[in-house]
């Protein structure tokens, strides 16, 4: 049954619902946003406490007889899912708490308050309701802020824009519980990349480099409403993330779906203690398809909002990203080299504006491929 049933169209219209949201019948979710039943194995979860035993941390690039272990499972993780959660992080639940709090204040208020703070074609940090995915529009509100002070998007040498941070004066806190979730998941960001790049044979610092200055990590606060017929439309829709790392802390309600192997969506658990680590499109370039960015979505429902806090990991405007000659030897690299300033820029272009088209994506930079 499409959209253009009269039954269907009859029911929309009824809710109110913009057609602009409502997918097509082979992209809707087809379970609940809090349905974890299925068989074939789930989203591994790994215990971080190690790191924070030993004297010596994988930052330092000194792996001790208990990290192994961690490397190990990371490694495989990323291998067969592209998603892990962990455990016994070192980011505080009393800051996570105070983060849900404030970001409730600020999503409660009027969207006339809200849009004080809207961001635009020029400036992509902010407010925003009205993000597209896949060519339609998610069910959701966010607000965007830069890890670093400011960061730039390259759209060429002679075209290039600045973006910057916007904070509401409603809540007036706002910006200082971010900025401390920021440090915080930021450390964590920086360790998970250590224990990635230790798992792929590489020094733990062999990527920090392409975080040092300006880089392009942002955190973005999603609030997903309550939907009238979520069996229609998603938060957003299935989607790669373009960067190095995702790392999200989502709340109890659950919503997240990762798209196995195998075909099959499967959801991610809320775990209080956890947050959810995938890797993104610049790390299966890095390591010539050996760790894949896997789609994911979100699932909405229509008895309860949802909150979820997602650190985009971006590296900085200036890197080239190609696959790393020490994870290469002797194989043929799958991907010519792209600027990720330009990649991301482009690709973000999509998020304002209904292309009628696919996003750019790391396989328009493949090469070396088996054609027959």
């Amino acid at each position: 049954m499409g959209v253009e049933d009269p039954v269907v169209l009859e029911s929309l219209a009824n809710l109110s619902i913009d057609p602009a949201f409502v997918l097509d019948p082979e992209h809707r979710p087809t379970r609940k946003h809090n349905d974890y039943s299925i068989s074939g194995g789930h989203v591994p979860v790994i215990d971080l406490a190690p790191l924070r035993q030993e004297k010596s941390s994988a930052e330092e690039g000194k792996v001790e007889p208990a990290v192994e272990d961690i490397v190990t499972k990371v490694g495989q993780a990323c291998e067969e899912w592209g998603f892990f959660q962990v455990i016994n992080h070192g980011v505080s639940l009393e800051l996570l708490e105070e983060l849900q709090a404030t970001a409730k204040e600020f999503f409660d208020l009027p969207i006339e308050e809200k849009r004080k703070v809207r961001r635009t074609l020029n400036n992509g940090l902010g407010y925003y309701d009205t993000e597209l995915t896949k060519n339609k529009r998610d069910w959701k509100e966010v607000f965007d802020f830069a890890v670093s002070k400011e960061f730039e998007l390259h759209e060429g040498e002679e075209n290039s824009s600045k973006t910057h941070n916007q904070w509401p004066s409603n809540p007036s806190r706002l910006r200082e519980v971010c900025q401390k979730w920021s440090e915080a998941v930021e450390r964590l960001a920086l360790q998970l990349l250590g224990l990635i790049s230790l798992s792929l044979g590489l020094p733990a610092t062999h990527f920090h480099q392409h975080w040092h200055g300006a880089h392009m990590s942002a955190i973005r606060l999603n609030y997903y409403p309550v939907c009238p017929h979520p069996d229609v439309v998603l938060g957003v829709s299935r989607h790669k993330d373009p960067g190095a790392l995702t790392v999200l802390v989502q709340d109890e309600v659950g919503g997240l779906e990762v798209r196995r192997k195998d075909g099959q969506w499967v959801g991610v658990q809320p775990r209080r203690d956890a947050f959810v680590i995938n890797v993104g499109d610049a790390f299966q370039v890095w390591s010539n398809d050996k760790y894949q960015s896997i789609e994911h979505r979100v699932v909405v429902n229509e008895n309860k909002d949802r909150f979820s806090f997602p650190l985009f990991f971006n590296p900085s405007a200036q890197t080239d990203v190609a696959p790393v000659p020490e994870i290469l030897g002797q194989e043929l690299p799958l991907y010519g080299p792209y600027n990720f300033g330009h990649f991301l820029a482009t690709r973000s272009s999509g998020n304002y504006t209904l292309l009628g088209k696919e996003n750019i994506q790391i396989s328009d930079f493949a090469i070396n491929r088996d054609s027959t």
